[in-house]
């Protein structure tokens, strides 16, 4: 029989995908000797089961209550015991943290016999009243769906009719027969009295929150599988809300906003772990603790330090003190905004816990994208509305929405204010550009979701009054209502009326050369470990840049070359009117004069590109679009010349232009006359384009500089066409006194050129893997028309983890890929092969082709960076390291 329950001293942290992340790291603490409370964790296993079959797998209940007879023995009190009674608390933990997702039930045990045992033993029986009420709400609503605000209501009304201490021990004892007739209005029976009923519920329930509606959403905006399953943590109860010497708090061993050293963190005195997490009580600062508690405190940060220093990484614990007694309830390698993930690594460095290449591996280029972004002009920004605790760093700027509905619902920018965030808000999260709360701190929901997802951030803006009913907030007299717009800083915790202007960001200035490194301990830590990336790349990282400017500004950000320069993009404009010239051309005199005027004007484009990447390779596609693309659209043209002709006039050019637009008109002009196919019909098209090279390198050379153009051929799908092709280009190349050797290649962008790419590659100097289109092809889809079609829906259901054309589809696309890497350079072994579809700027795409081998990727000049560091990180990347994504 498969064994599904362990406890915690059986465990260790290398069996996350067996406990998940949570019961791992608990048995890791009881490994090293901290204060752990006892209990056991049934593993994912047995929730993959339960989620197969619809019912708990055979055995799991015995040896639940095995484990649970242990955990009886050692402390002496007994689940269910009317004198002592053990409580349990039940608590989700998957692979991968997921913060708020999933479900957690306390103070299972207690019921009608042994809420009495609790006061006596606890001394307290408005304490003992408290946690009945509590475990009722958190069990109906988890395990029975009872709608929270129906418990909520209730609370709302006891609290507001006691006194400033609170309500009593006889308020709670009614509040608990309160709440056993709203669950019993809702659920159809009454509220379980047999303790070990409480336990299995609350575990299947755990089990089935894996697939709640939250959970999916948060799994697939952070790319997490979804058949992992969650296990589910029991342990004895500890108690922070037993009086003034208890409380509880959750804890960073850094600055988890910016990684600065120090104690980080908040505490709630008087309160259970639930309280702080879910922001609905303001905690103090971490330091407030030394002074309500030196003890606690000192053994706390000395725990800290043995965590940091054995997971080697900042550590995120949860902890309660329970009269004096300290208890460590969780910790986990803690989340961090991207600038604080590359200052600790750069730290952990200095400090010898960590290599360089492992530094690689704690940031991502994602967090690097991230810390490009503007920040707030802080010298143009007015008085601030309100200052809360900058939780999540951005500058963010929206209309305000009161709901997660409305978030999720807008189609302009919007920040999400709350009195607190829950999971349920996680919608209006994702679709928000930044959050707000008036409660809570660095470690509440919408603080550590945030921080996750990489969204602005202020929480606890205690002078923000929230009156979501009425739809605004106040500050002092000041009213803002929903669709007002406000500015938040995660930075700075400062909340502006009305928008700020935006600066760019340290990390971009210092990319493009405006800043030293020595800049910021932030930029410094950014340029070190970019730094340690282009040491240790194999994979080089050109541009996609079609003018000097775009050519300057990417070799500013690193780029090794240009691996796409885009020719039809120097025919828009004024220029347009010569491509007119051309297609209306109705004699070889006509379409050579109109060739030779735009010959010195691709020569003059060529050679501020090649001035610009002087000394370093460009490669140049030739005319890829079909050329209708360079025409007035169909009904425009159209309704034009009806125009004129009902008004008796001669409709001059636009006739000519009519006639050759339906002359030229394709069903699905992506698979019709374009590319090669364009180069052969069009007799001098491509020849011009050649000379235009030739002769631009000619002139860097006579002029000194170092000029190297590559000549790429688009849409080949036969070797007989790169033939033809490569011979006019070569009889141009042998025309053009004094130009360099220009080595001709191609991409590869359609299935059959993949597939026959050993014959192509004897023609070919080089591949360049056109990605967008061989997604287009591969997949038989016109990316304009289904992206908004059914895309969502695909990603909705899970059919795609992520979009073909974001991030690369290994098993499809990239097979083709692999396979023609193989067999051509089998065929030509000295073959130089790249990518220039957008994919070479996506972090999991660019490991993907270093690992397949190629030499280079090229992405957008904005791009660069993050792809410098993928590529670092893929050449030291451990064999099972996650994805960027992850």
């Amino acid at each position: 029989m498969l064994k599904y329950v362990y406890d915690f001293f059986e465990g260790d942290r290398s069996r996350a995908d067996l406990l998940g992340g949570k019961g791992a790291n608990l048995a890791e603490m009881t490994r090293l000797g901290l204060p752990v409370p006892p209990g056991f964790t049934i593993s994912t296993a047995a929730c993959r089961a339960y989620l197969a079959q619809g019912a708990p797998p055979a055995g799991l209940f015995d040896e639940v209550n095995a484990h649970l007879r242990e955990v009886e023995a050692r402390l002496g009190r007994w689940l269910g015991d009317r004198h002592d009674p053990l409580l349990l608390a039940v608590r989700s933990g998957g692979r991968f943290s997921m913060p708020g997702m999933m479900e957690t039930i306390l103070d299972i045990g207690l019921n009608d016999a042994t809420v009495g045992g609790l006061a006596a033993h606890s001394g307290d029986e408005r304490f003992a009243w408290d946690s009945y009420r509590r475990l009722i709400q958190m069990f109906g609503r988890t395990v029975h769906g009872v709608p929270a605000e129906e418990f909520e209501r209730e609370l709302a009304a006891v609290l507001a009719a006691a006194g400033p201490g609170g309500p009593g021990a006889a308020a709670l004892r009614d509040l608990v027969e309160t709440y056993k007739k709203v669950y019993a209005h809702h659920v159809g029976h009454d509220f379980p009295q047999s303790p070990h009923e409480q336990l299995y519920l609350a575990i299947r329930s755990v089990f089935e929150s894996w697939n709640a509606d939250r959970a999916v959403l948060y799994r697939r905006r952070e790319h997490i599988p979804d058949d992992l399953g969650t296990a589910v943590n029991v342990m004895a109860m500890v108690f922070g809300n037993l009086g003034p010497d208890s409380g509880t708090g959750v804890a960073f061993t850094r600055d988890p906003a910016t990684g600065a050293p120090g104690v980080y963190g908040d505490y709630l005195p008087d309160a259970q772990g639930e309280d702080v997490v879910a922001g609905i009580r303001n905690t103090v600062g971490l330091p407030e603790l030394e002074r309500i508690d030196p003890v606690s405190f000192r053994r706390l940060t000395e725990i800290m330090r043995t965590l940091e220093r054995h997971y080697r990484d900042l550590c995120d614990v949860e902890f309660t003190i329970e009269r004096g007694k300290l208890w460590m309830l969780q910790t986990r390698v803690g989340k961090r905004t991207p600038a604080a993930a590359f200052v600790i690594a750069a730290q952990l460095v200095d400090e010898g816990l960590i290599s360089a290449d492992e530094a690689l591996h704690r940031v991502s280029g994602g967090q690097l994208a991230q810390l490009m972004f503007p920040g707030f002009d802080l010298d143009a920004a007015p008085v601030p509305l309100a200052t809360g605790v900058g939780a999540s760093p951005g500058a963010a700027v929206g209309r305000v929405v009161f709901d997660s509905a409305a978030a999720a619902e807008a189609t302009e920018p919007v920040i999400l204010v709350r009195r607190e965030t829950n999971p349920d808000d996680l919608p209006g999260m994702i679709a928000a550009q930044g959050v707000l709360t008036s409660r809570g701190g660095k470690t509440s929901h919408a603080a550590v979701v945030a921080r996750g997802m990489g969204r602005t951030c202020v929480c606890g803006a205690e002078a923000v009054r929230i009156d979501p009913e009425r739809g605004e907030f106040t500050v002092g007299d000041r009213v803002v209502r929903a669709g007002d717009v406000i500015s938040i800083d995660g930075s700075t915790g400062r909340v502006y009326a009305g928008s700020v202007p935006v600066r760019p960001s340290p990390v971009a200035r210092y990319l493009a050369g405006e800043l030293s490194p020595e800049a910021d301990p932030l930029v410094a830590a950014v340029h070190r470990l970019l730094g340690h990336a282009d040491a240790v790349r194999r994979l080089g990282v050109r541009a996609n840049a079609d003018t000097p400017a775009d050519a300057r500004r990417a070799r500013a950000f690193g780029a090794g070359g240009i691996g796409l320069c885009r020719t039809e993009h120097m025919f828009l404009g004024e220029r347009r009117e010569l491509v007119e010239r051309l297609i209306l051309a109705d004699t070889p005199a006509e379409r050579d004069a109109a060739l030779a005027a735009l010959l010195p004007l691709q020569r003059a484009d060529f050679v501020g590109i090649l001035a610009a990447m002087d000394g370093l390779p460009v490669t140049i596609r030739l005319i890829d679009p079909p050329l209708h693309e360079f025409l007035p659209p169909l009904h425009e043209l159209t309704a034009r010349v009806a125009r004129a002709e009902a008004l008796g006039e001669d409709p001059g050019r636009d006739g000519a232009l009519l006639v050759a637009v339906r002359r030229m008109h394709e069903a699905n002009p992506m698979l019709g006359l374009r590319g090669v196919r364009l180069g052969l019909v069009v007799p001098g098209l491509f020849a011009m384009q050649v000379r235009a090279v030739a002769e631009a390198a000619a002139q860097r050379l006579r002029d000194g500089g170092d000029p190297r153009p590559e000549i790429m051929v688009p849409l080949v799908g036969d070797v007989r066409e790169l033939t033809a092709v490569r011979i006019e280009a070569e009889r141009v190349l042998a025309g053009v006194e004094g130009a360099p050797e220009i080595p001709i290649g191609t991409m590869i962008e359609v299935p059959r050129a993949a597939l026959t790419a050993g014959e192509i590659a004897a023609e070919a100097r080089f591949f360049s893997f056109g990605t967008n289109d061989l997604t287009q092809t591969a997949w038989a889809f016109s990316r304009d028309d289904v992206e908004g079609a059914f895309f969502g829906a695909y990603l909705e259901r899970g059919i795609f983890p992520v979009s073909p054309f974001e991030s690369i589809d290994t098993a499809g696309v990239g097979r083709l890929v692999r396979l023609a890497v193989a067999e051509g350079r089998a065929a030509r072994p000295e073959l130089t092969v790249g990518v220039c579809g957008e994919h070479g700027g996506d972090p999991d795409s660019v490991e993907f082709f270093a690992e397949v081998g190629l030499d280079y990727v090229s992405c957008s000049p904005y791009r660069i960076p993050i792809a410098r560091l993928a590529a670092g990180r893929a050449a030291v990347r451990p064999a099972d390291a996650p994805s960027d994504s992850r």
